[in-house]
This record gives structure tokens, sequence and C-alpha cells, in this order.
């Protein structure tokens, strides 16, 4: 647990019985998540949320009249209720979970000065059984998302449309929920979600004057940034590719000369230059204000960006400052490992062990002073030590926001089977869509396949001894789904067969009704 943001505020006595409590609760949903012998159930799970929510009815007593408290009993509250979100991920339960106490990564104000997250909870326990919880947990790792966007200083448009889609999803199935669930965790979700709009509508607002000209260079000028701090980041320099995404600046620069004219190199550091560069651009904004900078602007400052960034790097050769390779090592690891599950997810993630990687995450992240990281003296980190790690982190936590929007509602007990049905699903499809088999034989294995997953349902449903693991709708959906195209291939297999055979038919009738060449001529 040591990874856990820390905040160390001062602990009335009469809590601490409560954090002794809690602490047992967590290290018991440690010890649930770490057990990869079995798969989780939901029982498990909602015997120790249950318990969690009996030491926040007693905090809220104790609590009636200092709301706005905050202490270490918060902290592992946060850490317990986090662990249990992703836990009803991981029994499959992705639409619907008991309520989270979700404590923000941003000032969100709550209804009112008197009410606070526990009584949201007491309120959710006494009323509703459950509640859309993977949205609690999308709209922190979305606003974490966005910041990191804001604060780097260029993204792409197609990153705001997705996010956008997400948001007025998570927005349709709140107002559909409406009648059903908490009028007050609804309420939260809703300022969560608020907050995260206003930042996407900040940087939109960036974006708002680019061109359809200018949109494409735009576009490929963030990639290329994008791809040089992930070159910059690798375990070996790779000096040819550097100096290809080089080549291809230098002609988006002779190409746009004529729409704007780039300050020519002087003889400071690129370093020094590149430090300037952000300031400049800092300044600008605030000098703006709320108006949009011109399309020319925003993509002369990326082509800038992109163009000293590249001469930094290739001085670099993936070289960090010495004060910093502990944290450079350790945010690679976690960048890598991530990446590893965005391969392999559907078949090796339980959504717990998420949490282990967003705890670090958090610690490095927090630990920054104004934006900065900082040495065991106190000292800042030098530019290109800064951006690196701040690339490491933030490709760190789109990885986690990816992994846990592609959530499958389905336990993981029944993982292993959903994940056949789907790739047997993609099979079929690329048969129907490369024409069809000529054969039903050439189905059989499919068909043999099929059959043995649907023997496996007892009763319609399919068991793991005696339990009866979530998601038994979205693999019975998507066994019927294969059935279907399995079947349609076979009858349309068959159809062609019958034609064939009565074409055949006919060629042979015919031919048996012309006279041979030279019969009956005198």
């Amino acid at each position: 647990m040591t990874d856990s943001p820390a905040i160390r505020l001062p602990l009335d006595p009469k809590e601490q019985p409560i954090l002794d409590r809690i602490l047992d609760i967590r290290d018991r949903l440690s010890l649930l998540k770490a057990d990869k012998s079995t798969y989780v159930k939901s029982q498990d799970v909602l015997t120790l949320y249950n318990q969690i929510n009996e030491q926040v009815e007693i905090l809220n007593e104790i609590r009636k009249e200092k709301r706005d408290e905050q202490n270490r009993v918060d902290i592992v509250l946060d850490d317990c209720y986090q662990l249990i979100s992703l836990f009803f991920m991981t029994v499959g339960r992705t639409q619907e979970a008991p309520a989270v106490y979700g404590r923000s990564t941003c000032a969100i104000p709550l209804l009112d000065s008197n009410e606070t997250a526990t009584d949201i909870l007491l309120y959710q326990q006494s009323k509703y059984s459950h509640f859309p919880i993977c949205y609690m947990v999308h709209t922190k790792s979305t606003k974490r998302l966005l910041d990191h966007l804001r604060e780097a200083g260029f993204y792409s448009r197609k990153d705001l449309i997705s996010i956008g889609k997400k948001l007025e999803e998570w927005q349709g199935s709140v107002e559909r929920g409406r009648e059903h669930h908490s009028p007050h965790l609804l309420t939260l979700l809703e300022a969560r979600m608020a907050v995260c709009r206003t930042t996407l509508h900040q940087l939109e607002h960036e974006l708002s004057h680019l061109t359809p000209d200018l949109e494409p260079i735009y576009e490929e000028l963030v990639s290329i940034l994008r791809s040089l701090s992930g070159s910059n980041a690798r375990s070996k320099f790779p000096v040819q590719e550097v100096r290809q995404f080089h080549t291809r600046l230098l002609e988006i620069k002779e190409k746009t000369h004529d729409s704007f004219t780039l300050p020519e190199k002087d003889d400071r550091s690129a370093e020094d230059r590149y430090a300037d560069k952000l300031r400049q651009m800092q300044a600008e904004h605030d000098a703006a204000g709320n108006t949009a900078p011109e399309g020319r602007k925003v993509v002369s400052d990326v082509l800038q960006r992109c163009l000293i960034w590249v001469d930094l790097i290739q001085q670099k050769q993936g070289k960090i400052d010495e004060r910093f390779q502990d944290t450079y090592d350790k945010l690679r690891e976690i960048r890598n490992q991530l990446d590893r599950l965005t391969l392999t997810q559907s078949w090796s993630l339980r959504e717990t062990d998420l949490w282990m990687y967003q705890r670090q995450l958090d610690r490095v992240d927090e630990a920054r002073v104004d934006g900065n990281f900082l040495d065991a003296e106190g000292k800042p980190a030098d530019l290109h030590a800064q951006r690196t790690l701040l690339y490491l982190l933030r490709k760190s936590y789109a990885y986690i926001y990816q992994l846990i929007i592609a959530s499958e509602p389905v336990s993981e007990a029944l993982l292993p089977i959903y994940n056949q049905l789907m790739t047997l699903r993609r099979c079929l499809w690329e048969v129907k869509n490369s024409g069809g088999v000529d054969s039903p034989r050439e189905l059989y294995p499919y068909s043999m396949k099929l059959n043995s997953i649907d023997n496996m349902r007892v009763d319609g449903k399919f068991m793991v001894g005696s339990d009866i693991p979530e998601g038994q709708g979205s693999v019975t959906t998507l066994l019927a789904e294969c059935f279907e195209l399995a079947y349609d291939l076979r009858t349309a297999a068959e159809e062609r067969q019958e034609n064939e055979d009565s074409a055949m038919k006919d060629t042979v009738k015919d031919e048996g009704a012309t006279p041979a060449v030279g019969v009956g001529v005198q």
C-alpha cells in the first residue's frame, strides 16, 4: 500500500478504530485481488463492501460538526472504494455496482456545504442497491487524461472527439437511470462529467480556428511529436527512425514556408530554445484570454516545437539526467507493462490489477511541485527529463483509460468461454466476408466447437461449480450469434451446392439430347 497517495492530516482519536477496521478491509481486498487461484465472486465483494459502509455510517456520525474533515481515513476509504469499483468490473457488473466513494482528482463541490460523500453513500445504501460504477471510474480517468493533454500542450482533434463521445454516452446513461438511482449520486457524477466537459471545451476552443487545409498538417505534426517522444523513451535510441522524422519535418517546413515563417536557429542550446518557446506560448495564451489562436499560429507553434525537440533528443540520445533515472525506469516499466496488457487484455487482464498501476502513477504525479519533477534535494528536473517523464506518465494514464473503457461485462469466470466465442465470431465473419464456404463440411470444426460450448450449459446457464457467474446474457447472446452465422453459411453452401448439381444435370441432359457429329448423314 506504500504507493497510495499520502495525506497525513491530524486524526481524531475517535476515528482511530474506524481507521483500524478499514485498513483491515483494505488488506483483505488486496489479498482477494492477489489471489489468482480462483475467480472473484460477487458475494465476496459485496460482503466487504457492506463492511465498509458500516464504517462510513459510524464516521458520518462522528463528523456531523466537521463535514470538511480530510485525513488518512479518507485516503484509505478511497483505496477501498476504488478497489471495490474495479472488483465489480472484474465480476462483469460494469453497468451497475454498489455506490463508490470517489475522491476526485480535482475539487468538485458536493450538493451543499453540509453534505459529504459519506452522506451520499448512506443515502444510496438505504434506498438503492446498485449504481453505474463504471462511469464513476471512467470520469476520474478521463479527467486525469484531459489534464495531462492540456499540460502537454499538444493533442489531436481525434483525441477530443473520442473523449467527447464517451462523455455523451455516459450522460445518456445518467438520463436513462434518473428514475432508478440515487439523485445524490447522479448529481455527483454529473458534476464530475461537467468538470471533464469544461476542460474538453477549453481544449477544443484552442483548435477552433484550424482551417481544413491546415488540419491534416497539424494532425501529422502531433503524430510526429508523439512518435519522437516515444522514440526518446525506448531502451535503445532509434537513430535512423528519428532522422526520418527530422527529414519529414524539414519537408513540411519547406512546404508551408509561404504560410508562415519560423525563426532561424540561433546559437542557444536546443533545451534553452525549447524552454523559451514554451514560455512564449504560455505568455501568448495568458494574454489572449478567451480568444482562440489563429490556425496558422497553432500549426507554426507545433512545427517549431517538433524541430527543436528533434534536435534535443538527438543530442541526448535517449539518456536522461541521472538524478531522475530511478523515476524514469519506474515509469517506463509501468508503461511497458500496460502496453503488453493492451495486447493480451481479453485473456490475461483482471481489472483489479489496474489499481496497482493507478496508485503508482498517482504517487509520482502528486509528488510534483507546480508541475515539476523534483530530485532528492528538491531541485527541479531539466527540460528534457521533465518532458520525457511527463510523456511516460501521460502515456500510462492513457493506457489505463483504454483498458477501463474496454472492460467486458462478463465475469472473469466466464471470460475463457466469452473469448473463445469472440474468436469464433471473428473467424465466421471473415469466412462470410470472403465469400463463404464451398461445402458444409468446411464448417464442421466451427459447429463442433459451438456445440461443445453449448453443452457446457446447465439448465440454460453457464455454471462454475454451484455458482452462476455474472455475464450470462452477454455470453448467451454471443453464442446465439455464432450459431446464426454458422447456420447462414451452411445454408448458403447447401444452396450453392444444389445450384451446382442442378446446373450439372442440365448440362448432361443437354449433351445427351444433342446428336453426335455425322450421325444420320448420307
